[in-house]
């Protein structure tokens, strides 16, 4: 409870008087002089007041003396005082605004802070003190992103599921590889029968290929999630020898192979935003006769993809035309 000030102070007057009265009681009953009370706890029911908190006001007025100390005090909630030191608050703040989530800056301040960095959710808490829990403009433009100048220089790469039942002849499941590239957002998708590693490094070989003979696209770095068929399930001597064959064809490839955090799919956004197009686009509402027809049909929609389709993320431009523009600045240069 929390008593404001009234204008006339009738309300703090009545109140420091009800606690003179209780502490002049409670002390003739510790002396053994109060003509009622034998005992403190007879004091304690007849006045219908708590031990604990009784206490709290009579060493306070004790220790100061005035009457100030025996009005309540205003107390926040319990929570506040578990709050981070202000030095941790302020590395929060700091990498928040820079656009990063707060999974990112936990990682961040894992490294420097140890067990002293806060978890995701008092991260999140500390944003939502500082009225930072959702990006503003200016922050969005701070955003860190993994932005490319020209193509080639980084493939985003995932598989993906097909609903059973796309197929009217067969009720198998089927699987989509697609490569994107991070600059032109030019891509390209093929359908495999499982997501072993073996079929799904022959899948991304065909992508590349395609991509390479149709818009001449050579790519310098790959970056997929940690699932098995990419490696991520191969420890250190598995990676020394190289037994993962995805792995291996970047290796013999000459392409750096980047893996995203565990549980971080933004960070591989561009194939994961192009999952929701094929989705939309090629797969609801579908069926196929045979898996020869799906193929076909799947040829076609990456030319329209490629060649046809605006692109929301290259401002209205198709890919293939923001590839265009960017080759003939190459051989301008």
């Amino acid at each position: 409870m929390f008593i404001e000030k009234t204008k006339d102070g009738t309300l703090e007057r009545n109140y420091v008087q009800k606690w003179r009265f209780l502490i002049q009681e409670y002390e003739l009953t510790k002396a053994k002089k109060h003509p009622q009370f034998r005992f403190v706890n007879d004091f304690y029911k007849y006045h219908k007041t708590n031990r604990q908190n009784f206490l709290k006001y009579y060493h306070r007025f004790e220790s100061i003396g005035s009457n100030e100390a025996l009005l309540p005090r205003k107390r926040g909630p319990k929570y506040h005082s578990r709050r981070p030191c202000l030095f941790i608050e302020n590395k929060v703040v700091q990498e928040r605004k820079k656009g990063i989530n707060r999974y990112e800056i936990h990682e961040i301040l894992k490294e420097k802070l140890k067990k002293f960095a806060p978890s995701p959710s008092g991260i999140y808490n500390i944003c939502k003190r500082y009225g930072l829990n959702k990006l503003n403009k200016k922050m969005k433009e701070n955003k860190r992103q993994i932005i490319k100048e020209k193509a080639g220089e980084l493939a985003h790469i995932d598989c993906h599921y097909l609903p059973k039942g796309l197929l009217m002849q067969n009720n198998d499941r089927l699987y989509l590889v697609a490569v994107v590239d991070s600059c032109t957002r030019v891509a390209w998708c093929e359908v495999v029968k499982d997501i072993q590693s073996l079929t799904v490094m022959f899948a991304i070989m065909r992508c590349f290929n395609a991509i390479k003979a149709t818009y001449h696209i050579t790519f310098e770095e790959a970056l997929t999630d940690n699932g098995p068929e990419f490696g991520g399930n191969c420890n250190k001597e598995d990676n020394n020898l190289m037994t993962n064959p995805v792995k291996r064809f970047f290796y013999e490839m000459g392409i750096k192979h980047r893996k995203i955090k565990p549980y971080r799919p933004q960070t591989n956004g561009k194939v994961e935003r192009f999952w929701r197009t094929i989705e939309e686009d090629f797969v609801e509402g579908t069926t196929f006769e045979s898996q020869e027809e799906l193929e076909d049909e799947l040829f076609k929609y990456m030319i329209y993809y490629n060649e046809y389709r605006p692109h929301q993320g290259l401002n209205g431009k198709k890919p293939a035309e923001v590839n265009n523009e960017l080759n003939e600045i190459k051989q301008e240069l």
